[in-house]
């Protein structure tokens, strides 16, 4: 079921709830930079038939959301949105555990939510996590970025990123074709995206204690294992779990082995359901 969520600020977030009789838990999604719920289906139907709920939205400036494409004011409203999600879900499935699965920047976002509402979530979930600036924004572009999307928030940057999302061509060539999927973005979106909220990370990431699955892709060109490292290794979680996979690129859900990581994540909420 696709529906709207209007939030705080009279934006009005594009969500589908697609819910199994007596779940086990509720996954909340949080897509990556560029997509929508719409590359999400095939998670959907693995997570429904291991008797899991899901719900996912398209983020803020993504999709269908009423708001302006490619185009957000602070990164701020990242987490804010999530949190309306969640308690939505909530509000929705009384008594219900919920997991949050996030990726790239999604994985971001769901990180900074992690941060900023710890005790909401049985667990969270991510995907090559977005969570430090990554290469295209090191140096002197990072700084001309941080000084463009300030002063001039609604000049637009194109995706350079989509021919290395994955390994397999079909993917590669019907994201570029899908009409859903944002092809450029404002440099003040690319500014909270790639400067302002991975500086928040860096400033509070010990306060982030969530039991928590990373997963990464080895051959991921778009954020670098090291970056999945780098969090794994600086969160304050006493319980979280670390996996690379050999060989995948940025989009580990898309690559052919999907459905074996699919069942380790699947596996991962049930041990936490069972502590």
């Amino acid at each position: 079921m696709e529906s709207y969520l209007k939030i705080n600020d009279e934006v009005s977030l594009r969500y589908a709830a697609d819910c199994v009789d007596n779940p086990k838990a509720i996954v909340l999604i949080n897509h990556g930079f560029a997509e929508h719920i719409g590359r999400y289906d095939h998670v959907t139907e693995h997570f429904n038939k291991a008797g899991l709920s899901v719900y996912r939205y398209d983020l803020r400036g993504h999709g269908r959301t009423d708001s302006p494409k490619g185009h957000i004011d602070s990164y701020l409203s990242f987490i804010s949105d999530c949190n309306e999600m969640v308690k939505f879900v909530k509000d929705e499935n009384i008594g219900v555990p919920v997991f949050m699965l996030g990726h790239s920047m999604g994985g971001l976002v769901t990180t900074m939510y992690g941060i900023a509402h710890p005790y909401e979530l049985k667990g969270q979930i991510l995907s090559g996590p977005a969570v430090a600036p990554l290469p295209p924004v090191e140096g002197n572009m990072g700084k001309v970025l941080n000084v463009v999307g300030k002063s001039f928030k609604k000049i637009n940057i194109r995706n350079v990123v989509e021919d290395d999302i994955c390994s397999v061509p079909e993917v590669v060539s019907a994201y570029k074709n899908d009409p859903d999927v944002l092809h450029k973005a404002t440099a003040g979106f690319m500014r909270e995206f790639l400067i302002k909220a991975p500086e928040f990370v860096a400033k509070n990431v010990s306060r982030y204690r969530y039991p928590v699955l990373i997963c990464h892709g080895e051959s991921d060109k778009v954020v670098p294992i090291e970056v999945g490292e780098w969090l794994y290794e600086n969160i304050s979680s006493k319980n979280k779990h670390f996996i690379a996979y050999p060989g995948l690129y940025h989009e580990i859900l898309n690559e052919t082995m999907y459905p074996e990581i699919l069942d380790t994540m699947v596996e991962w909420m049930f041990l936490q359901l069972s502590k």
